[in-house]
Parts: structure tokens; sequence; C-alpha cells
């Protein structure tokens, strides 16, 4: 069995792979067939030459063919990013999503533990209450009537399991920190996809605009994952098929420059905890920077024109308590789902 050597081969002589290559290579890898060797020598070969878009493409066909899947409505958006910036701050995106979800849109919300992080959504969510390991039935339940479900990544991706020790045992960023945020077991067509460094801005709205995405925001802020508050954050925007890049800065948002401290986070019960602050009313930098990230998935929901109306939008969801109640409202069906 030759497994991935001819795939690693062609890796080494800084060939890309054609998308039918990645997907038969990604098939191999995720079906168990290749040595745990072969598997870190493959992804470490893509990593130091560079992944390219089709290779993330057929990576994320494979995914998809194998994941568990959850139905969702159209207008669903997923707000998630690739994590590995070092950062460690507050769960953004969570928050984020929670003011999105109360502002009316439906949220599907992908995510996992935290790898290289204090907290990942997984960790914050289940300090607050929330059942991760519910059916997807129950989850298309908690979308349709909180506004926002959690799909555990670890649970919809079983097959990852014949990758996660190389992933650990390597201890590096891989194609999977890009392929996993764009895994959607809802196959949403709306985003707001963070990116550890810019070099993945344009590569990722290519990738999600091959992968059938209709509208979406790719960002990356001054060294995090997401739209920040400590500085300009960078964007290349997916609208009917074409992609255009341009900058925001706090200011843009009505909000404060503050200093990375401002939004570094703790644990998963720090960071529940400054969340559930947020939620009954706190103005803290965290609310800012989670403001500027909803506002923006509104923009890309096609619920909000600008960032203006965005922001008025996302400052409305929490200051009614919607947002809160989108939280309530989850921690209670996924908990009656997880007993029932």
């Amino acid at each position: 069995m030759s497994g991935l050597k001819p795939f690693i081969a062609k890796i080494a002589t800084r060939q890309p792979l054609t998308r039918q290559e990645a997907s038969d290579a990604f098939e191999i890898l995720m079906s168990g067939e290749a040595s745990m060797a072969q598997v870190g020598g493959f992804l470490m070969g893509l990593r130091v030459r560079g992944e390219t878009v089709d290779e993330i493409a057929g990576a994320v066909s494979i995914m998809r063919q194998k994941m568990v899947p959850v139905d969702a409505p159209d207008d669903a958006i997923d707000i998630v990013g690739t994590g590995g910036d070092g950062t460690n701050t507050y769960n953004i995106s969570t928050l984020a999503a929670l003011i999105v979800a109360g502002a009316g849109v439906p949220v599907a919300k992908h995510g996992n533990r935290a790898l290289s992080s204090k907290s990942g959504t997984a960790d914050a969510l289940s300090q607050l209450g929330v059942k991760l390991d519910i059916e997807p039935d129950m989850i298309s339940r908690c979308i349709r009537e909180a506004g926002i479900g959690f799909m555990f990544a670890q649970l919809h991706h079983p097959a990852m399991r014949h990758v996660g020790p190389a992933r650990v045992e390597l201890g590096a960023r891989t194609i999977f920190n890009i392929v996993g945020p764009l895994s959607s077991p809802a196959r949403v067509k709306k985003q707001l996809f963070g990116v550890y460094s810019p070099e993945w801005l344009i590569p990722g709205a290519e990738a999600l605009r091959d992968l059938g995405l209709t509208s979406a925001w790719v960002v990356h802020g001054s060294g995090l994952d997401e739209i920040t508050t400590t500085g300009p954050s960078q964007v290349a925007e997916l609208k009917d098929g074409e992609i255009r890049s341009f900058e925001l800065t706090p200011d843009d948002f009505g909000v404060e420059t503050v200093s990375l401290d401002a939004i570094r986070g703790g644990d998963g019960a720090v960071n529940a905890a400054a969340l559930r602050d947020v939620l009954g009313g706190a103005k803290t930098p965290y609310r800012d920077v989670a403001l500027c990230n909803a506002a923006a998935s509104l923009i890309v929901a096609g619920k909000a024109k600008d960032v203006t109306e965005g922001m008025h939008l996302a400052s409305q969801s929490l200051d009614t308590g919607s947002a809160a109640r989108a939280l309530e409202t989850l921690i209670t069906i996924s908990n009656s789902a997880a007993q029932g």
C-alpha cells in the first residue's frame, strides 16, 4: 500500500497538487489508510511549500463527504476563525454570533475546543451551560428557535480522528487550520472567516467562492483572526462572485483603539464570565470588538448595508437583551436535547 507516498513525492519537488489529486490524497488520509509518518510528512510538506486554493478545495470536498451534516436555513451564517494567532483573546466570534442571532440572523456556529489558545468556542459555551453533544436535528431546532446552534467540530468530522494524533505531535499550523472552518456541517452560503495571517485573505476568499458561498468576508486584524479594535483590519470581501480588498479601522466602527491586553482573555471560565457581563450590559473593550465582528457579519448576511447600520443593529441586539435571550434559549434547548 503506497498511501500518500506519490503525493508526498510530488510536494517534495515543490509542485502543486491538482484539485483531484488533493481530493485523492485527503480521501486516503481521512480513511485511515496512511501511516502517521506519512500524515505528518504530507501535512508539513504542504505547509513548507505553501498550500494552494485547489488543495484546500480538494481537502474540503472530502471533509464535506465524510461529515455529519446539519440542516440550516438558506440565510444562515457561520462566524468562525482559523485560530492559531497566538493572542489568547476573549471568545470574540462566540459573542459576535450571539449578537447576530439576537439581531434576527440565523447562525450555524462551527467550532472546537482550544488547541493553541486557552479557550475555544466549545470551552466557553460549555462553561455557559450549553450542551455540546447533541444530535443534528436538535442543532437544527436550536438554530430555528434560539437563532443559533453550535456544531461541535469533533462530533461532525469523525474522520479527523485519523489525523488528530499527527496534528498534535506536529504542534504546528497545518492546512486543517484553514480547511476546518471552511467545512461547515450546515453548508452555509454566508460566512465571516477570520484568518491567522493576511496571506490567507485572498486565497480564503477564492476558496469560499469555489465552494459555492455567495457572501463572505475573510478578515485579519493586526495579528488576530478577527476584526480587531487594536489597529487596522484587512478584509477580502466575496460578493456576487467578485472579490475586493479594503481596510477598516476602529474609528470606522466608531469605537476606541485599545491595546491587545484590553481584549486578552483567559480560560473557558474567565471568558464565559466576561461574555455574560457583556450580555448583561457591561460596556467593555470586549463588547466593542464583538460588536465590530457582529456588524461585519450583519453586512455579510445582507441585514445591514454598511458598518454604521451594522453597529446600530448589533448594539440594539445587546441593549434590548435579544442576544442574552438567544443564549438562554440555546442553553435550554441543548440541555433538553441532551436529557431527552
